[in-house]
């Protein structure tokens, strides 16, 4: 599916979020210019924003700094992710912690997140605020549980599942509540934004988890079998691992979690297809869109339905 397709009808929108982006990060500091100007470089899709001026239906003073304010929080995750996963590229270019070093990636996501609290205030509503607060604590609670399950290759599907939930659908969530508020909405149309969002974030990640094993690695900006090599055990290989009936589990047990060379990811990547756990995520992923898609036809009055539609089909059918 053409993203810049999906987008257009808040492009305009967007546009208007890049300047406003590049002069809340106006600094006098040379060395976070210097880190701003790089990540800038690499600059990601601005899904959440998108997804906040999709669920408002307009580009009001609120939806703005709300969308500011959630790429900065979503900027900071990845600092400080890539720190703890020792990643050396993100998005095509080089992690902050690989140009500089850990301590500097740090940092930066600690100033992302100060003025994530900045674009918060400025945004003059405290049920945006208590929403952010609420999808903050989760992304912090999901990464720890992703570190504690990392090396684990008896995770469930359902602990997996709440891990991504937390990590990732959190934001989601809160994008979509978060434009709801921002036009006004409250209710039924603020719970049922925020569940749908919450579903196109689990498919979302579901997504990008398969396609760590069978994406394009020029496409997705970074080394394909990441999760592997770093011992987290994503859904495809959980239901791989549970049909496991070769005897394939303990030999791949020794290759997870290490650095491998190409043809063990290959053997890893084929027992994964064969043992059906590509197609089990992908059924997943779908199911989780489904469900956004059955909650939006719930919904009366919402102006971008149809785009927040194919925005749900999106999430599952990238290959970016």
């Amino acid at each position: 599916m053409d993203l810049t397709e999906v987008l257009a009808p808040v492009s305009r929108h967007l546009d208007r979020f890049e300047i406003e982006y590049k002069r809340a990060l106006e600094t006098d500091s040379p060395i976070i210019r210097q880190i701003t100007d790089h990540l800038y470089g690499g600059a990601g899709k601005r899904l959440r924003p998108a997804l906040i001026f999709m669920a408002s239906g307009a580009c009001n003073d609120a939806a703005l700094y709300s969308a500011l304010a959630v790429e900065f929080i979503h900027t900071a995750t990845l600092l400080h992710d890539d720190v703890v996963d020792q990643s050396r590229t993100r998005r095509g270019i080089d992690t902050v912690n690989h140009k500089w070093n850990n301590l500097v990636s740090v940092l930066m996501g600690d100033y992302f997140f100060a003025k994530a609290f900045n674009m918060l205030v400025k945004a003059g509503s405290s049920e945006v605020m208590a929403s952010f607060a609420r999808a903050t604590e989760r992304v912090s609670v999901g990464e720890l549980n992703q570190v504690f399950y990392t090396g684990n290759f008896d995770i469930s599907e359902e602990r997996y599942l709440n891990i991504i939930a937390d990590k990732t659908a959190s934001l989601f969530a809160c994008s979509a509540e978060a434009g709801a508020l921002c036009a006004g909405s409250n209710g039924r149309i603020r719970e049922g934004l925020r569940k749908y969002g919450e579903n196109v974030g689990m498919a979302f990640q579901i997504t990008d988890d398969l396609l760590d094993i069978v994406g394009n690695s020029e496409k997705t900006g970074k080394m394909l079998g990441s999760d592997i090599r770093e011992g987290w055990i994503t859904l495809p290989l959980i239901q791989a691992l549970k049909n496991d009936n070769g005897g394939s589990r303990e030999k791949i047990k020794k290759v997870i979690g290490n650095e491998i060379a190409q043809s063990d990811f290959e053997e890893v990547v084929d027992f994964v297809i064969d043992s059906g756990g590509i197609d089990y995520a992908e059924q997943m992923a779908r199911k989780y869109v489904e469900e956004a898609i059955d909650i939006l036809h719930s919904l009366d009055g919402l102006p971008m339905k149809k785009i927040l539609e194919k925005f749900a089909v999106m999430a599952a059918a990238r290959d970016m």
